[in-house]
């Protein structure tokens, strides 16, 4: 994010416009969301009063991307666990415990990235649709005649190296849960 100085203010009109005040310009939740995935930090508002309103634009967010359709982030049982803990003796933790949760998965996200690549589930997916196809071909026999021969060593070679790989990945991912 952006150092707390450099924060964009986004000014919240009557009729539910947004204005960035950086820009000039009007803008929808979806380029706010934009702005948080650019790592763009900013405060949302009331025009009237001067209010700090950041906090409901970045909840009616969650609430449009949620309502959009497709795979949901919020599972329902997460929800009414939440809903729960409103007016419960619990209510003032739980901001601080979210806060370090997430914290602490970006963390791991960030560690996962850098110990595998971005590209690694792209590359044994590669490898894997190959080497399906190879067995695909065996089964209709448009590969190889139907007497049982050794795999070539390359191939052999292949299956050897992914199982190194896929031992490697599962040490890899043991360290981290620990």
């Amino acid at each position: 994010m952006n150092s707390p100085a450099h924060k964009v203010t986004i000014k919240k009109y009557a009729n539910r416009r947004l204005y960035d005040t950086e820009s000039s310009t009007y803008v929808t939740l979806d380029r706010l969301a934009q702005m948080i995935r650019e790592g763009r930090d900013f405060v949302v508002v009331d025009a009237k009063t001067g209010e700090d309103i950041t906090h409901q634009a970045l909840t009616q967010i969650i609430v449009e991307e949620e309502a959009r359709g497709g795979a949901t982030m919020l599972p329902a049982s997460f929800l009414r666990q939440l809903i729960a803990l409103y007016g419960n003796s619990m209510q003032t933790m739980v901001p601080g415990y979210l806060d370090a949760a997430m914290q602490s998965f970006s963390k791991n996200q960030a560690a996962f990235k850098d110990a595998f690549g971005s590209n690694l589930f792209a590359d044994l997916a590669k490898r894997q649709m190959a080497l399906f196809e190879q067995g695909a071909k065996a089964f209709t026999g448009a590969a190889t005649p139907r007497t049982a021969e050794p795999a070539p060593k390359s191939e052999q070679d292949d299956v050897a190296t992914l199982k190194a790989e896929l031992d490697a990945l599962r040490s890899k991912v043991d360290k981290l849960v620990r």
